[in-house]
């Protein structure tokens, strides 16, 4: 039985840009590498080191240039926008898994999947094991291609109103998970004013690079986990219901009309 023009479309856009979000991966632990040989010669750990202002701001420069190139191919990859951003995400976590693979071919890090790692600079501080992102990764996959699936024979496709709202509510816990360790520690010395609008910058930023993390709260994390999975299943029981016709053409005609 042949297969329809978009699943054939599909299967290469998942070749391309597995392929490039693997690409993206090596260079992006490429250029840990590089840094960690600079600023961590014995090998990373907390507290982070103080980088140099110009390159602090060129390596948040490249993190800003590496998601707008994700979303250059997502945008490519399709004309509509929910499944756009299927694949935005789903680049994002390809990209995402194969950074620590790479890393761990290369330099043998992280050590086990309970290693801690800097996720991310802004607005704050995002901490947590290895094994958190790469859990999201893989929800983050899962979500991208039941929503690929579930385009291929639906020229509209949409989230509803629910689904964005178990997306956001997840995020946002999830969000805290991460940052949570990070902003207990801060908070013990400055008001959450001070932090956010940077009063004492010096000393904030002397203080910051002290911290090491303590605990990761995986009953929040699992909690935002759960909503993501909720929002997938959400969509794919509703897309099923409302999947009335057969993905295949008829092989016959259609019935003539009544005689008038």
């Amino acid at each position: 039985m042949p297969l329809s023009p978009f699943k054939k479309n599909h299967r290469r856009q998942y070749l391309w840009i597995t392929l490039f979000a693997i690409g993206m991966a090596f260079l992006e632990s490429a250029v840990v590498i590089y840094l960690r040989a600079l600023y961590y010669p014995d090998g990373f750990a907390f507290p982070l080191k103080q980088m140099d202002p110009t390159l602090a701001l060129t390596e948040l420069i490249r993190e800003a240039a590496t998601v707008l190139m994700l979303v250059s191919v997502a945008a490519l990859a399709s004309r509509r926008f929910t499944v756009a951003v299927a694949w935005f995400i789903y680049a994002f976590a390809v990209w995402d898994i194969f950074y620590y693979v790479f890393l761990w071919l290369m330099i043998g890090w992280p050590a086990s999947f309970l290693t801690w790692d800097l996720l991310f600079l802004l607005p704050v501080m995002w901490v947590g094991p290895v094994i958190a992102p790469v859990i999201n990764s893989l929800t983050m996959i899962l979500l991208a291609v039941v929503i690929i699936h579930k385009s291929t024979y639906k020229r509209k496709i949409r989230l509803d109103a629910i689904e964005w709202m178990l997306l956001i509510a997840g995020s946002f816990i999830t969000i805290f998970a991460y940052t949570q360790d990070y902003m207990l520690y801060m908070l013990h010395k400055f008001s959450f004013l001070q932090l956010v609008f940077l009063q004492g910058y010096s000393e904030v930023l002397n203080y910051s690079s002290l911290y090491i993390p303590q605990s990761f709260n995986w009953w929040m994390f699992s909690g935002g986990e759960g909503i993501f999975l909720v929002a997938v299943m959400h969509f794919a029981l509703r897309r099923k219901k409302s999947s009335g016709i057969s993905p295949l053409p008829s092989l016959y005609p259609p019935p003539a009309p009544p005689y008038q």
